[in-house]
């Protein structure tokens, strides 16, 4: 059997960074995150008796090998689970650069879970089907559920899932990704992370988190922009200091990522209402509302370092499509 998955990719709102388990990929912390409607990865999975061996091919790239291995170890978790022992063919695409930065990771192993599955015949309720795109990627299972998400960091396998906080309907919010570097980044953020109990900001990080998560409930409950624009930038920050005083230091930003940080202060100073945040790479993620996207996007086209944007509205989670891409 054959099937095929869309799945976006997200940014959180409020990030988390580094892991409990590294082998389950549970995080030190919940997170909470919206999709994103044009930045999504589109996967193809088919088991079948003729091949003798896993196949995977991404679409106008390429898999480093230890990106194929993480990849069949999903495919294994799933023919362990279902009971199958067939070989499997993968063929994905993204919408977007992969190793940016951008959560590509998350958009591919959501949409290699529920394909996988599906392709396999085995049944999975969307907790269950979270937890298994954990372990591929821990931001994965953010991808989903519809809209904006919550990860709950659990203490077990099991109690690490996602779930809807609200669907992709709820609120008319904007996330503009602005590319200022296509480069794969020189450290990935599994590599990153395991260096995070060397600062000595981490565990007051940590500590605040369920706090901030509160308050950004509430934040999106009241649909309280400025409440929730300011908490989006302050937990990027301090994200981006745990990873600045680690051992050895990891600096994502580049030069382009700082002005354009320095603009979005400068804009709101203009009473231009923007946010930004960043993940684990130097491209930036701008948040505003739909009557500010057309004049951001004029002065972004003005600043030379920008490479490209993508402008996202929240979107539903990772889900099966008919169209397959073999």
């Amino acid at each position: 059997m054959k099937a095929t998955v869309i799945a976006p990719a997200n940014i959180a709102f409020i990030k988390y960074w580094g892991k409990a388990d590294s082998v389950l990929r549970l995080p030190l912390n919940s997170s909470l995150s919206m999709n994103l409607s044009n930045a999504y990865t589109t996967t193809t999975v088919e088991f079948s008796s003729v091949l003798k061996k896993d196949s995977v091919r991404l679409i106008g790239g390429m898999f480093f090998p230890d990106e194929i291995n993480r990849i069949i170890v999903a495919l294994d978790r799933i023919r362990s689970y279902s009971g199958i022992r067939l070989f499997a063919r993968v063929v994905t695409k993204n919408s977007f650069p992969k190793g940016i930065g951008a959560a590509a990771s998350a958009s591919g192993f959501a949409a290699l879970t529920i394909a996988g599955f599906a392709a396999s015949g085995k049944k999975l309720t969307e907790k269950e089907l979270t937890i298994f795109a954990r372990m591929g990627s821990g931001s994965a299972c953010r991808s989903i559920p519809d809209g904006f998400v919550v990860w709950e960091k659990g203490n077990s396998s099991d109690t690490s899932y996602a779930y809807s906080l609200y669907s992709h309907t709820y609120w008319d919010l904007y996330d503009i990704l602005v590319i200022v570097d296509t480069g794969m980044k020189k450290v990935s953020t599994s590599e990153g992370q395991k260096g995070v109990k060397t600062s000595p900001f981490w565990q007051e990080r940590v500590q605040k988190i369920p706090d901030k998560i509160k308050k950004m409930k509430t934040a999106l409950r009241e649909k309280n922009y400025p409440m929730l624009g300011a908490m989006i930038e302050d937990d990027c920050l301090s994200m981006h200091r745990v990873m600045q005083t680690q051992t050895p230091p990891i600096f994502y930003w580049n030069n382009a990522t700082k002005k354009l940080m320095e603009m979005v202060r400068c804009w709101r100073n203009e009473g231009i209402p923007v946010y930004f945040t960043i993940d684990a790479g130097p491209n930036v993620h701008l948040i505003c509302e739909k009557s500010t996207v057309e004049l951001l996007k004029k002065k972004l086209r003005e600043i030379e370092e920008v490479k490209n944007i993508i402008v996202n509205t929240s979107a539903p989670g990772a889900h099966l499509v008919d169209k397959h891409l073999f």
